[in-house]
């Protein structure tokens, strides 16, 4: 077995702390080509699909990969920005600002983000980090409800990086936040926002990104932590089991996914005569595809044509301020005991410099 080169050390040098922030990923370019690409490393993730290669193999390059990116593209171009995919600036927008809170509170880090699925990849950005002599790592995922499907896969791409390296990283993970404090007091912070500038609609609708009944039956526990999400933000704002809803999107395939389905749902609210509702997206922490296209567009075009007169879509979180203090929080309770506060001694660093290059190290 072979390892990838380390990169050069410089003995005396500071080790040095990082926080990864990873999210899902995004194509490079509203595409046929990017998506085509961007399909193949995501659909080929057997955490995503739970089918077994030989069946689902024919299906993705013979069917899927022919077909689905010329009618995906055209949907990522509807919300295509000037900064690019609004999943992939947003992304490094709160790594940015989280950078910036952790070292305004004093800690000595470096942060950056990451993909699951596209670029920046995760093995490129654990390759950087080492380079910048990281020995430390605390990988932050974007999902605050744990699934297989998410979270797990990101752990994965980690442990298969871990396969080629030589000499390994401290690795710690944040597992799910869902019933974080923090959390769920940004959510509502951006929900009462919305309804002081807008008015208040009869529903608020919180749409989770869907996956199938099956991995709830066989133990996943994401359908439960997006209940509790809904159930601690229902607390917060004050509202009755018929206020609030719980619904889940972006269905795949045939199988039956976890229910009730967002887009149907909200068709049956119009067709009872609710004449307006306000939908958000806690699952997500940066608006993307799937809000801005598949919510703000394709659900609220139901809404409207099966007799709703009003739909409110309220924003993900992405850099509120409320948000980004509630992850440098959850950053600083999962770094405690390394010392992110603290430098190195420069007279000891340069002693230990010093006995390496007296014992033969050229560097």
């Amino acid at each position: 077995m072979s390892f990838r080169p380390e990169p050069a050390h410089r003995h005396g040098s500071e080790a040095r702390t990082a926080v990864l922030l990873v999210n899902l990923g995004t194509p490079d370019a509203p595409t046929p080509a990017a998506l085509r690409r961007y399909l193949a490393e995501f659909l080929s993730d057997p955490r995503v699909v739970e089918i077994p290669r030989l069946v689902w193999w024919p299906i993705l390059h013979g069917i899927i990969l022919r077909t689905r990116p010329a009618r995906s593209a055209a949907k990522y171009a509807s919300v295509w920005t000037a900064q690019g995919s609004p999943l992939a600036s947003g992304t490094e927008k709160q790594s940015t600002l989280l950078g910036g809170y952790l070292g305004e509170r004093g800690h000595r880090l470096v942060v950056r983000h990451a993909m699951r699925y596209g670029q920046p990849s995760v093995a490129s950005v654990l390759d950087a980090l080492r380079a910048e002599g990281v020995t430390r790592v605390l990988v932050l995922p974007a999902y605050p409800q744990y699934a297989g499907a998410t979270t797990a896969s990101i752990v994965d791409a980690v442990a298969q990086w871990t396969r080629d390296a030589r000499r390994l990283p401290e690795l710690r993970f944040v597992n799910e936040y869902h019933d974080d404090p923090g959390y769920i007091a940004a959510l509502a912070d951006s929900v009462t926002e919305h309804w002081r500038v807008n008015g208040r609609g009869e529903r608020l609708v919180l749409s989770f990104h869907g996956v199938p009944q099956r991995s709830l039956q066989l133990g996943d526990p994401y359908h439960c932590q997006c209940h509790k999400t809904a159930r601690l933000l229902g607390e917060r704002l004050g509202l009755g089991k018929d206020t609030l809803l719980v619904t889940f999107q972006s269905r795949f395939g045939r199988a039956r996914w976890l229910q009730p389905y967002t887009e149907p749902t909200l068709r049956s609210l119009a067709a009872q005569g609710v004449r307006r509702v306000d939908v958000m997206c806690p699952g997500f922490a940066v608006d993307c595809l799937e809000t801005l296209e598949e919510i703000d567009q394709e659900a609220r075009a139901a809404f409207l044509t099966a007799g709703g007169e009003r739909f409110e879509y309220i924003a993900c979180l992405n850099d509120r301020p409320a948000w980004i203090r509630a992850l440098a929080d959850l950053a600083e309770r999962h770094l405690q005991g390394w010392p992110t506060r603290t430098g190195a001694d420069p007279a000891e660093s340069a002693r230990q410099r010093e006995r390496a290059l007296a014992l033969g190290a050229t560097d």
